[in-house]
């Protein structure tokens, strides 16, 4: 598969031929229909994330089609179109259970601990408990940025803001 490698800090990335990923037994593997590019990305672009490790393919914020799956997957099948979040939880820890995802002890980070959606395809861990449908009317594009951008503004709002059903809230600025 062809796949965006990052081999050098602050250097522009380079278009690589790497094996197909593998499936894991809880995961999938999809065939990547579109993947956001996010300040994240910068950090590990410039070096100043610590989980990155050259040689690299970064990309977090992706949707696909599931290719194959693992043999403990019980809720996708080949052909599915899904929505990844940006932290892939394991689902079964006290943080998971509590609805704390993203302090998952044992949580998995395309782009970041692992390869990331800068590819023709990428395995995803723990797909039972992280991905979502993908409506057929939604554009990959749109849907990309929902498991990162979408959900930190989502967080921000019912969780730090713990903004309410039926409150308003204004922001000045930008």
């Amino acid at each position: 598969m062809k796949a965006a490698v990052l081999t050098e800090y602050r250097a522009p990335l380079s278009v690589q031929d790497l094996p197909d990923p593998v499936c894991p037994e809880d995961g999938v593997v999809l065939e990547v229909l579109a993947c956001g590019v996010c300040r994240s990305d910068w950090h590990a672009w410039t070096g100043t994330d610590p989980d990155i490790v050259l040689p690299h393919v970064p990309g977090h914020e992706y949707c696909g089609i599931v290719v194959e799956t693992g043999a403990r997957v019980t809720r996708w099948s080949p052909g599915d179109r899904v929505i990844a979040p940006f932290i892939l939880a394991c689902g079964q820890c006290p943080a998971c259970q509590s609805g704390n995802q993203t302090t998952c002890p044992t949580q998995v980070v395309p782009g970041f601990t692992v390869a990331g959606a800068f590819a023709e395809r990428i395995a995803v861990a723990h797909a039972d408990v992280n991905l979502t449908r993908l409506p057929a009317s939604m554009d990959p594009a749109l849907a990309a940025a929902l498991g990162c951008r979408v959900t930190t503004a989502w967080h921000a709002l019912t969780g730090r803001a713990a903004l309410k059903p039926g409150e308003w809230l204004a922001v000045w600025g930008t």
